[in-house]
């Protein structure tokens, strides 16, 4: 039968129930400024009003937002939900002409805006509003708001994916769908948080940092935004000085706090939970070695909220070097080859999920629907295996594994080799043209100290298979980033081609 009603809870009446029962608690904590859990639902209410009464902001409307972390990207996002509207929040890393490009796939009805990016607000066009409201809220506080009525499956978050160039992509996060994630999170990766606990705040809130400043609306935990450029000192003084209990990262942010003097066991740190790639081994070694038991990794894209893998701290064990995890609670995973067909353990194929996580889909893009679903299966793009008992391994996107004189070779097994070699700090392998083989692999290296390119080639014999092993090794300075830290193929390309040694 049909369900007779899709009715939901609205996500922002986390806020509302925070606001009655631990109303005097800290729920943002930026600098020395703490706003308490009444005082934040206050301003959000005064912020719906604004959007609301001046700017014209209803149901299903899209606000798109470029700013920094901020206690004004929380009220924004909480304001929107409170609303019925959809929060489109950019990397703030993003050009002028990249949010331009996002705000036309969103339909956006307003721009909200941090002071710094005026070069976006005018590529943008259109109504503006300013992240500095004080004086625009201040004659709305104390007019309370009620939550508005949604559906499972009405949107509320417009996640814009990265790593692509040309149009990008929208993808539709529902109000039933996050609540799901909410608790997942609450349940796989941070079993036990209360409004006793500090989240500490340190990559972007337009990702997954926003998720996971959701799960601790919903337990009630206060959340330290830090300000300013990435700093590892502060992060480790915030750390100590808050009693930062759990934190969101990425490999690479956690690899800068662990090469910090601040380093080290006995904080309050319970939870280090990074994703947005996973960890090689030895940084993982690196860290437990460092930091005790306290990773937690979660594998996911933006189109599943996160929420596919889990590798708890107890199964941050030699044992599962190099392993994501096991599927998240509710969530299901196959390995499938290219036909669809479900695979065997240890054979390599498409990692495909369903559940309750997976999104409603990319915003008025067919196209990208149809090559992204298929039987109610997520295609994530990613390749992997899983072994007898469950646990994923990735060996890379399916963009990124080349063929060199007929075989398969996935990036990600020789990187993890070659960061077992004491001098070398980072590594990313990427297949190059070749005339004879097709391509070959070359593997661009930052180095801890002096070291040679045939050095680099006899780590590897014996350890990987012949074919496998770069043809040709570049060191470098630095390994360049997107704005979300991540290695990408195309950005390591571009390198080259800089560098002038792309063939070609």
């Amino acid at each position: 039968m049909k369900p007779v009603s899709d009715r939901v809870s609205n996500i922002a009446h986390f806020l509302t129930r925070n606001a009655r029962r631990i109303g005097a608690e800290p729920a943002v904590i930026v600098g020395e400024a703490v706003t308490d859990w009444a005082m934040l639902d206050a301003r959000v209410s005064a912020l719906a009003w604004v959007l609301r009464e001046e700017f014209g902001v209803g149901f299903g409307d899209r606000v798109l937002v470029q700013a920094v972390n901020s206690r004004a990207c929380v009220e924004v996002m909480l304001a929107c939900f409170r609303l019925g509207a959809v929060w489109c929040p950019c990397n703030w890393r993003l050009t002028p002409g990249e949010v331009a490009g996002q705000a036309r796939v969103a339909g956006a009805r307003l721009l909200v805006c941090d002071a710094a990016f005026a070069d976006h607000r005018e590529a943008v066009g259109g109504a503006v509003l300013s992240t500095a409201w004080e004086e625009r809220i201040a004659p709305w506080m104390g007019r309370a708001m009620g939550n508005a009525d949604v559906g499972r499956y009405d949107a509320c978050w417009l996640f814009f994916t990265s790593g692509s160039t040309g149009r990008p992509k929208g993808v539709v996060l529902t109000q039933g769908q996050l609540t799901f994630t909410i608790l997942n999170h609450l349940n796989d990766l941070m079993p036990g948080l209360s409004h006793r606990d500090r989240s500490l705040v340190v990559a972007p809130l337009s990702h997954g940092a926003g998720m996971h400043f959701l799960a601790q609306l919903a337990a009630g935990a206060g959340s330290v935004i830090l300000e300013g450029a990435f700093d590892p000192g502060a992060v480790w003084a915030a750390v100590e000085r808050h009693g930062i209990g759990n934190m969101f990262t990425v490999p690479t942010i956690v690899k800068r706090l662990l090469e910090h003097e601040g380093a080290r066991r006995g904080t309050a740190l319970r939870h280090v939970i990074y994703a947005g790639a996973p960890m090689y081994a030895e940084d993982q070694r690196r860290a437990l070695e460092v930091l005790g038991p306290v990773l937690v990794q979660y594998y996911g894209l933006g189109e599943v909220t996160g929420a596919i893998t889990v590798l708890r701290a107890e199964d941050h064990v030699p044992a599962r070097a190099g392993s994501c995890g096991v599927e998240r609670t509710g969530m299901e995973l196959r390995i499938m080859d290219e036909a669809g067909h479900a695979l065997p353990p240890g054979e390599t194929g498409e990692v495909c999920v369903t559940g309750p996580a997976v999104c409603a889909g990319y915003w008025e893009n067919e196209a990208a629907n149809r090559e992204a679903f298929r039987d109610g299966w997520f295609r994530t793009g990613d390749m992997g295996h899983m072994d007898g008992e469950g646990y994923l391994y990735l060996t890379g996107r399916r963009s990124d594994m080349f063929i060199t004189g007929g075989s398969n070779v996935h990036p990600r097994e020789v990187e993890e080799v070659l960061l077992t070699h004491p001098d070398v700090a980072e590594v990313a392998v990427i297949g190059v043209p070749d005339r004879d083989l097709g391509e070959v692999g070359w593997a661009v290296v930052v180095a801890r100290g002096e070291v040679v390119e045939a050095e680099l080639a006899r780590w590897l014999e014996g350890r990987v298979a012949r074919y496998k092993v770069p043809r040709r090794f570049v060191l470098v300075s630095e390994i360049p980033k997107s704005g979300y830290g991540k290695v990408t193929r195309a950005l390591v390309r571009g390198l080259l081609e800089r560098m002038g040694i792309w063939p070609g």
